[in-house]
């Protein structure tokens, strides 16, 4: 059930039509609890038994927490069956093909069967989320949430269940415990930021893929202007994939008087790529941030120790993103180049380069990096990478629409940066934008959509 399909759009109005009705708190979040269950169980009814498992193992987990004191121990479970769930839904093949090959490797003729187990869209997400908030009462920074009901509508919530945001319990669950009234404004704001994340990923998103889909498929047929290009519209393609489904998630959840964190920050615009980090994926950076890099000792310990962290926190932040080695080289090389940036900075002569001039060189390397991870694998990442510097510069083939649509999207985000265009946050100006938007999706997008790039995660 997609967003951007008449099938969410009939699911919603039914929703809301009962939501609309209930007088008090409880019975909106019972209805929420009930829409988000119908929600993910029409992707598959057996999704349910496993989310549900979640809700339940770390509900309990947080209960024997504070009635036997035994924090570590049964912080120390939750972990454990968070990673145990994404090890055989979502790693097991990938587990399964490197064990073949190293069999392969050493000479041994046998080779282990591929698991053909059934991956739960979203499953990254929402374990992620209920870990977080088992490990922040672990550390004393929330409550324990008394209710499973109301436990099982923070975990299950429909807006942000598939592709995040992945909230914070205490930041999300008050909001549900009292449920604020909808207001016109909250209204006004969800409608207008689901029409931008639509138009981001139907009109924006979709049409960039049709250009990129046909360079990463096939590399070797082409040369370094079509790589670059390709890579281009990758970057720009990712961003509004996932940014799209982060508006349309928060204009769901905000029609209903919940305000979700916002996830991105005009990302092309970092100046660093720690800066990358706090634009990008904001709720998966701080999550990495908090729950793991802190942990390990953070900056703390000494400059190996801190590289010790970020190396390590880059690299499963890759592997969080997909059960390929591609995705552990994107990973490794965020922390190469972070890294790097750390200790280039500690050069005096570094202060006087201009923040255009690092902005634009972090976007160049962030273009880069993300030719690993659109790669189906290592080799073809290297091979797109290698023709782009063996290969003759010639004149790409990309559509000049689409040449002159990359320009002006990150000529955008130059003009938002500095304030030059505040005046498309106006009412008047909404109200045209969602005009236009709609009409253009309407009379202009002929291509088909597809499922968004981070369901896969």
């Amino acid at each position: 059930m997609l967003f951007h399909s008449w099938t969410f759009l009939l699911f919603f109005i039914t929703v809301y039509a009962f939501f609309s009705l209930a007088k008090t708190a409880l019975w909106k979040r019972n209805i929420i609890l009930g829409g988000s269950f119908i929600f993910y169980g029409w992707w598959n009814p057996l999704y349910l038994l496993l989310i549900s498992w979640v809700i339940l193992f770390d509900y309990t987990s947080v209960l024997m927490m504070e009635r036997t004191g035994r924090k570590k121990l049964f912080l120390s479970l939750s972990i454990i069956d968070a990673i145990a769930i994404l090890s055989f839904f979502k790693y097991s093949g990938f587990i399964v093909n490197n064990i073949n090959s190293i069999f392969q490797t050493i000479g041994i003729g046998y080779s282990l069967p591929l698991p053909g187990i059934l991956f739960p869209v979203g499953i990254s997400f929402f374990l992620f989320l209920s870990l977080g908030n088992t490990i922040d009462y672990y550390y004393g920074k929330t409550d324990r949430e008394k209710s499973l009901i109301q436990y099982a509508s923070f975990v299950s919530f429909f807006p942000s269940l598939l592709a995040g945001p992945i909230e914070r319990g205490n930041h999300l669950i008050p909001q549900m415990k009292s449920w604020p009234v909808v207001k016109q404004d909250d209204i006004a704001e969800g409608v207008y930021l689901f029409i931008q994340g639509m138009f981001k990923k139907m009109a924006l998103a979709d049409y960039f893929a049709l250009y990129a889909d046909k360079i990463f498929g096939n590399p070797m047929a082409y040369t370094s202007g079509d790589l670059i290009a390709g890579a281009l519209a990758f970057t720009w393609q990712i961003y509004f994939d996932f940014s799209g489904y982060t508006d349309m998630a928060r204009g769901v959840a905000r029609m209903l008087g919940i305000k979700l964190m916002e996830n991105f920050n005009l990302p092309y615009m970092a100046s660093s790529t720690g800066d990358f980090w706090g634009r990008w994926h904001i709720s998966l950076s701080s999550w990495f941030r908090d729950y793991l890099y802190i942990p390990l000792g953070g900056n703390r310990g000494g400059e190996l120790r801190e590289t010790r962290n970020r190396f390590a926190t880059m690299l499963l932040s890759g592997l969080w993103h997909g059960a390929s080695w591609n995705y552990v080289l994107w990973g490794f090389m965020h922390a190469v180049i972070h890294s790097a940036g750390k200790q280039i900075g500690k050069i005096s002569l570094t202060e006087k380069v201009p923040v255009f001039v690092r902005r634009i060189t972090i976007f160049i390397l962030i273009v880069f990096t993300w030719i690993f991870f659109r790669s189906e694998n290592g080799e073809d990442a290297f091979t797109f990478i290698g023709r782009i510097f063996t290969t003759e510069m010639s004149m790409p083939q990309i559509p000049f629409y689409m040449a002159g649509l990359i320009l002006l999207c990150y000529t955008f985000q130059w003009l938002k940066e500095y304030k030059r265009i505040d005046f498309i946050d106006k009412p008047l100006f909404r109200g045209a934008a969602v005009f236009f938007m709609l009409a253009y999706m309407l009379f202009f997008v002929t291509y088909s959509s597809s499922e968004f790039i981070y369901f896969q995660f």
